[in-house]
């Protein structure tokens, strides 16, 4: 009887501690947008009262193409992005490239 208890004790602390995503790759799409695109672009971007990213994603108005271009490349007065990913510490612990960071970001993007 005391094992079973600790072991759903130890179940518990597991649940209540572990994470709420379902993967590795949606936890680092969710870092990547909240530490890059929140200090990074939220900088200029009101991006926190207007969250227009993951609508676009998912209107399809926003393509994984179109996003990787400008984070790779920039826009107008944006700066290129991409270095600052790949420093984002899940992106590096997790040994991503940079094809499965932007995949991450995306598929992050389209699931709110």
């Amino acid at each position: 009887m005391k094992k079973s208890i600790l072991a759903l004790a130890a179940v518990a602390l597991i649940g209540l501690s572990g994470s709420v995503f379902a993967d590795e790759s949606s936890e680092v799409g969710a870092k990547i947008y909240e530490r890059s695109f929140g200090r990074g672009c939220g900088t200029c971007h009101d991006i926190a009262s207007n969250p227009q990213l993951f609508e676009l994603v998912k209107a399809g108005k926003l393509t994984r193409a179109s996003l990787e271009t400008v984070i790779k490349e920039g826009k107008g007065g944006m700066p290129k992005a991409m270095a600052a990913i790949m420093e984002v510490g899940p992106v590096k612990k997790a040994g991503y490239g940079e094809d499965q960071a932007l995949d991450a970001l995306f598929a992050y993007l389209g699931s709110k």
